[in-house]
């Protein structure tokens, strides 16, 4: 997936802000599961979330405002009620590496109780 760095993006030193990573992941982990047939709407009207239970990120080097970043996203593992994403954030001009992170997602019913990820979200992360 694309991002292009906006001035928004950016702090008072003209680098990407370095909480922005985890909305970019965020973004990259909705288009992974859009990509693969899942939406997380209908999961969320059957009273199921996905909540990040943990995110490391690593800055490898600066992006700066209308860079193009790559960002790739690929499931590492699954669990009975979690799975693990993993993020490659490259620069498109030059594909230098600019960032690396992962998050872990925890499978909630509505009231915040740990569920078993569903069988359909399961294909989706194996695919």
């Amino acid at each position: 997936m694309e991002i292009r760095v906006y001035y928004e993006d950016t702090d008072c030193g003209g680098v990407v802000y370095y909480a922005n990573y985890l909305k970019y992941f965020e973004r990259a982990r909705t288009e992974f599961i859009r990509e693969r047939g899942g939406s997380l709407t209908e999961y969320m009207s059957e009273g199921i979330t996905f909540t990040v239970v943990r995110a490391e990120v690593d800055y490898k080097y600066p992006a700066r405002h209308n860079d193009v970043l790559d960002i790739r996203t690929k499931v590492s593992e699954t669990k009975g009620a979690s799975f693990t994403m993993d993020y490659t954030v490259l620069r498109k001009e030059d594909g230098k590496l600019v960032a690396s992170g992962i998050t872990r997602m925890g499978c909630v019913n509505k009231e915040g109780r740990p569920i078993r990820i569903p069988q359909s979200m399961l294909r989706i992360l194996r695919d």
